[in-house]
């Protein structure tokens, strides 16, 4: 499936967001998602299914001093 994530083509097997944020190894607690202009509450990861041409946006929070 090709994806635009943060701007990048991707193409990746997964079907769920909730695939992509672990495609990327990120830390659930530690992200927010957007999926076509609309910021997708963690709770609902699993329930949206990404499909072809879906311009995604994962925002990894780093903490540090």
């Amino acid at each position: 499936m090709r994806l635009q994530i943060n701007g990048d083509k991707h193409d990746l097997d997964v079907v769920t967001l909730k695939d992509v944020v672990n495609h990327f190894g990120l830390q659930e607690g530690l992200v927010v998602t957007e999926v076509d202009g609309t910021i997708i509450d963690r709770s609902n990861w699993n329930d949206i299914n990404v499909q072809d041409g879906m311009e995604i946006e994962l925002v990894h929070f780093v903490g540090g001093g």
